[in-house]
């Protein structure tokens, strides 16, 4: 099966569940995406490295990172495999002394060794298929999508919850963070009147 090499384009709050993070892996040469839901834990490990930062002590995907190492264990590459029932799993491909060994894992650890590995990451068609998006307005197959445009109202206190979670999410995928800050404030606001 042919893979799909894919990069981190994004990681931000999710949309669908409030203390959650998703990461956006984007097709490397192509305009799809492939948004996961991860936990709050595995999304600061992934910034955390994507940032560069040293923690005064090891995190515990460092700590796995050094313990393979210390074992001549490279990551070669982060295959996500499988996708059931909306959950992703992936496989840690890695080199032992020129032996292949395979270790299944959650994808989002699996990101999180990815990036402190600076290894490549990967999945199939029949995942881009089922869980890939093209955002609007980005090109798919040589034509820009059309946007709609639509009387906005005057605040975000006038939107309904469910128009304020799908203005997020375009807002997120436009990187627009600013904008995606005042939204998620306002959700949050009737989140603590419920």
């Amino acid at each position: 099966m042919k893979k799909i090499e894919l990069e981190i384009v994004a990681l931000s709050h999710s949309v669908t569940k409030s203390h959650n993070y998703a990461v956006v892996l984007g097709e490397v040469g192509g305009d799809r995406r492939l948004p996961i839901v991860i936990g709050g834990f595995e999304a600061q490990a992934i910034a955390v490295a994507m940032e560069n930062m040293a923690p005064n002590r090891p995190l515990t995907h460092d700590l796995f990172k050094n313990t393979l190492s210390t074992f001549n264990i490279d990551l070669k590459e982060v295959v996500i495999n499988n996708l059931m029932d909306g959950i992703f799993y992936a496989q840690l491909i890695c080199d032992k002394d020129g032996e292949e060994l395979t270790v299944d894992s959650r994808t989002s650890d699996a990101i999180a060794l990815a990036v402190r590995f600076d290894s490549s990451i990967y999945t199939y068609e029949f995942i881009m298929e089922q869980a890939g998006v093209i955002f609007e307005g980005e090109e798919a197959e040589g034509k820009p999508k059309q946007r709609t445009k639509s009387a906005k109202p005057k605040s975000y206190a006038d939107y309904s919850t469910e128009e304020l979670e799908e203005l997020l999410q375009k807002v997120l995928e436009e990187e627009n963070y600013e904008k995606a800050a005042k939204i998620r404030d306002e959700l949050q606001s009737r989140e603590g009147e419920e």
